[in-house]
């Protein structure tokens, strides 16, 4: 299984602009620039689409490990926060910080803290980064 995305950019770093497109159509040519990724401009940024794919797939994943608990949430509300800082002459990710809110009937704190471990260590897009992943967790009743 392959997904894909494209980006296109014109210009140099800080004045010029791109695009970025996935094959779903989901985007389609959406703006991207270095306001949008290192100040307040309209666009996305590609740290902000890394986000969004870690809070997905972190999401899908404790959905398939409580499942297998024989669990069912009534709601799983992620939020990934991605931390892009100076590094040298560059700049690196550094750190993806996941918050979760949970309604999940019938689990205990313990099966929820070992379905949240597992997930956060075992979705693929975990396994990708080569950073600090950090998580806080909060089971609801």
């Amino acid at each position: 299984m392959n997904r894909t995305g494209s980006a296109h950019w014109a210009g140099d770093l800080t004045s010029g602009g791109g695009h970025v497109s996935t094959a779903s159509g989901v985007l389609s040519s959406t703006p991207y620039s270095f306001k949008s990724r290192f100040e307040q401009g309209k666009g996305t940024n590609p740290e902000e689409l890394l986000a969004a794919a870690h809070a997905g797939c972190f999401t899908m994943a404790l959905s398939l490990v409580l499942g297998e608990s024989k669990l069912k949430a009534d709601s799983l509300d992620t939020t990934c926060t991605i931390t892009i800082e100076k590094d040298g002459e560059g700049f690196s990710i550094t750190r993806s910080h996941l918050e979760l809110k949970a309604k999940v009937p019938g689990a205990s704190q313990e099966v929820f803290d070992n379905a949240v471990q597992a997930a956060k260590t075992n979705c693929p897009v975990s396994k990708l980064f080569d950073t600090e992943i950090t998580l806080s967790a909060k089971l609801e009743h």
